[in-house]
């Protein structure tokens, strides 16, 4: 059940502020006996629900007397407060990661290889995402086919803008596509491609012997997609080898066919 704790007053705080509501304007001693808040601390919880502007008091009257202000007004009030210390918090976190970016450098690419997986649609197009916006030099992807396994429109709106914020930090992006795959693009990720289409480090070529899902990060890093053995259609996981290596033969094995590729339309 809500609480007025809820939203930022103290146990005592709140029993006051609902103390008043049902006395009308009181003396914080007649309040203290009502509200159960000793009368060691009544001023200070009141002192602090003014502050707040939940109250109201009569300086002129001998006791002081206060008054409590409209529920409506009061939350919203408490409400606004309650915004504008979440908005302070997100500026002081986002302080915090622009100052650990500069800190903390990538992972080292790890001299014998290493190899992990994603299995399943969601956690596929998560790892696939969050390597896209780990690139910093280059992306190469090659797509021939797309699993029944995902949903089309959402899969490639997601990396088409991953790969639109790649290409605004800088880096190359080349996308090879087969002729099936280039002809039921949906019109949301058309919307972004013109965008981007006149910039000098993207580009997009459509092949007439494209089979397969490979994405190939920094000339060091590949994601290979692999199909589910016994339903072809369907994607079965994600395989992500950082490898330098393996990434140049598969570089080497994507610029014949993109030599020979021609600039979608």
């Amino acid at each position: 059940m809500a609480n007025l704790r809820d939203l930022g007053l103290s146990e005592y705080e709140a029993s006051a502020y609902r103390a008043l509501l049902e006395t009308g304007p009181a003396t914080a001693k007649e309040l203290s006996e009502v509200s159960g808040v000793p009368m060691g601390r009544i001023y200070d919880v009141l002192g602090t629900i003014e502050s707040q502007h939940l109250v109201r008091s009569q300086a002129a009257s001998r006791p002081k007397k206060y008054v409590a202000v409209e529920p409506d007004t009061a939350l919203d009030r408490l409400l606004e407060d309650r915004k504008r210390e979440l908005d302070e918090k997100a500026e002081q976190y986002e302080e915090v990661v622009d100052e650990l970016s500069r800190d903390l450098e990538g992972p080292r690419t790890p001299d014998d290889g290493f190899w992990t997986a994603a299995l399943g649609p969601e956690d596929s197009l998560e790892l696939l995402l969050e390597r896209i916006e780990s690139a910093s030099g280059s992306i190469t992807l090659v797509s021939g086919s797309f699993s029944s396994s995902f949903d089309l429109a959402d899969a490639t709106s997601k990396i088409m803008a991953a790969l639109e914020e790649a290409v605004g930090r800088g880096v190359d992006v080349s996308v090879l596509l087969s002729v099936e795959f280039s002809e039921n693009i949906p019109p949301d990720v058309e919307a972004v491609y013109n965008d981007i289409a006149d910039d000098p480090n993207f580009e997009v070529r459509v092949g007439g012997s494209v089979g397969g899902n490979v994405l190939v990060l920094d000339d060091s890093e590949v994601l290979l997609d692999v199909s589910n053995p016994v339903d072809p259609e369907r994607s079965l996981a994600i395989i992500d080898l950082q490898d330098e290596t393996f990434a140049s033969d598969i570089q080497n094995e994507f610029r014949d066919t993109w030599d020979t590729a021609v600039t979608l339309d």
